[in-house]
Order: C-alpha cells, then sequence, then structure tokens
C-alpha cells in the first residue's frame, strides 16, 4: 500500500486542519488505519486508529473530544479532523496502514512521508 498525506499547515491555537491519507496498491478496505505524530527530538508517538470498516476507533488520550478520524474505502481516504488545536499538537503528522487494529506503531506494515502540522500560540 502506498500512502500520500497531506493537509498539514500553519494554524493558530484554538484553530482546525483536516487531514487527508490517500491510499493505493493495495485493497484499502482490508486495512486498519492509523495516524501517528512525531515531533522534533521525540519518539512517534499515536494519536488515532479506525477499524478496517470504520465502525471503531482509537484515541489517545491528548486528543480525544479533539479529533476525529474517519474514513470512505470508496475512496481510499483516511481523514484525521483536528479541532481545537493546542501548540503541544505541533508535530509531523503520519498515516499508516496495519493489519492489526492497535496503536503500536511497530504493528503497522505501511506508512506515509507526513505532512507538517504546526499550532502557533
Amino acid at each position: 500500500v502506498q500512502l500520500q498525506a497531506c493537509g498539514g499547515g500553519l494554524v493558530q491555537a484554538g484553530g482546525s486542519l483536516r487531514l487527508s491519507c490517500a491510499a493505493s496498491g493495495r485493497t484499502f478496505s482490508n486495512y486498519h488505519m492509523g495516524w501517528f505524530r512525531q515531533a522534533p527530538g521525540k519518539e512517534r508517538m499515536f494519536v488515532t486508529a479506525i477499524s478496517r470498516s470504520g465502525g471503531s476507533t482509537l484515541y489517545a488520550d491528548s486528543v480525544k473530544g479533539r479529533f476525529t478520524i474517519s474514513r470512505d474505502n470508496a475512496k481510499n481516504t483516511v481523514y484525521l479532523q483536528m479541532n481545537s488545536l493546542k501548540p503541544e499538537d505541533t508535530a509531523f503528522y503520519y498515516c499508516a496502514a496495519g493489519l492489526y487494529y492497535n496503536g503500536d506503531p511497530q504493528r503497522y506494515n505501511y506508512w506515509g512521508q507526513g505532512t507538517q502540522v504546526t499550532v502557533s500560540s
């Protein structure tokens, strides 16, 4: 699976961004999808995941109630709606595809190139 993420940018605290991740190459609906983020000098952290059908979702405590993951299997795309953004949300955001529905980055097989999100205070 090839993954292409986009939608990052610079936003003020309290603002919103919507990330998209388009998949190609294999059957998108066979894979659980996740979003992870990595700030400078820090390890890659789990943000959210969605099951193959879209019927189940997981969120890191730090983003619960502010971020929403969704997917459109007809369009081979997963989305991350980010609201009420905080400066601490600043990071590179990566989408990933895997066969296991979880928050462990090591269990994901395919990764997109990442998109930068910067939240100014």
